[in-house]
């Protein structure tokens, strides 16, 4: 379609817009009327002149309004997540600021506007498992509803990649709140790693005597040093049957979000940036705000401020 005539060739620009809803082909027109004649778009784009026409003596519908206005609160909540909530989760962060609207419109307007959760991609390195006959009891034994906080911990490792080499981070989770209550990164996966992920839980939270420390058994969680640590803090010690990652699903739903929504987004230049990624996320994202499931969809720290007002 040539600038002033009556062809029925598509404009270049408006190949995208033929898909679109009749809205934005009424915007599309308006910003192009001066290039092509009105009719001849309306042609192209299968539009009445008629509801173009009564579409520009009208202003934008309440309801546009308000779309508008969700949007940009969307926009906010998406971009503080890291770009990793979807329409479920911001819907709720939205219902908690007092809007009223469903997680169907919020899906509908992420969608219209190109937001999405991400995801990431798979691959890992082996590591070695531990020795059989220093395995300890599965006391946990899947028991992941926990009522208070500190009975009942569980620690895993996993690797993240930089261009300085392979680095490695541990976690200890408490399974009441799901809050990343210890943790460590270091180049090597050796056992100082998963012991001072175990040392920081301990300094932060200064459990009772008795508090269940649940792990794989890996080499560093089978090895005398992790044992012995246990034994002087009053840490009963617990494994996952051999080869079973479902025993320690907890710390493995940990991981999986992380790596999805951070971790397998980049290949960081170097080891501190991704220390303090990983800092970024847990202390300033995960503990704080980021909603979980199994808490009724409350941050760790917010359940367990909850759980704290209850039995004050």
């Amino acid at each position: 379609m040539a600038p002033g005539d009556g062809g029925a060739r598509h404009p270049k620009k408006g190949r995208r817009v033929l898909c679109q809803g009749v809205k934005a082909k009424y915007v599309f027109m308006q910003a192009h009327r001066e290039e092509f004649r009105v009719c001849a778009m309306c042609r192209v784009l299968r539009v009445n002149r008629a509801g173009y026409d009564a579409w520009l003596k009208s202003p934008d519908s309440e309801r546009a309004k308000e779309d508008e206005r969700l949007l940009g609160l969307i926009k906010h909540h998406w971009l503080a997540s890291g770009s990793v909530y979807g329409h479920r989760k911001i819907a709720k962060d939205l219902r908690d600021l007092g809007e009223r609207c469903s997680r169907h419109r919020v899906h509908r307007l992420m969608r219209a506007d190109g937001l999405r959760a991400q995801v990431g991609y798979g691959r890992k390195p082996r590591f070695h498992g531990g020795m059989p006959c220093k395995a300890a009891a599965n006391l946990l034994d899947r028991q992941f509803d926990v009522t208070e906080p500190d009975t009942a911990w569980a620690s895993d490792f996993t690797f993240i990649r930089t261009h300085e080499g392979w680095m490695y981070l541990a976690v200890v989770i408490d399974l009441f709140s799901r809050q990343v209550v210890g943790w460590a990164m270091r180049d090597r996966a050796d056992t100082e790693l998963v012991v001072q992920a175990l040392l920081s839980a301990v300094w932060r939270r200064k459990p009772s005597a008795g508090c269940l420390v649940h792990s794989d058994q890996g080499s560093v969680y089978t090895s005398d040093d992790w044992r012995s640590f246990l034994v002087s803090h009053g840490l009963v010690c617990s494994m996952s049957r051999r080869g079973n990652c479902h025993d320690n699903a907890p710390v493995e739903s940990f991981f999986g979000l992380l790596k999805r929504e951070r971790i397998r987004r980049r290949i960081y230049p170097t080891k501190d940036a991704a220390r303090a990624e990983v800092f970024d996320d847990i202390e300033m994202f995960y503990n704080p705000q980021r909603r979980h499931g199994s808490t009724g969809n409350l941050s760790p720290v917010e359940f367990e401020r909850r759980y704290a007002q209850r039995g004050s």
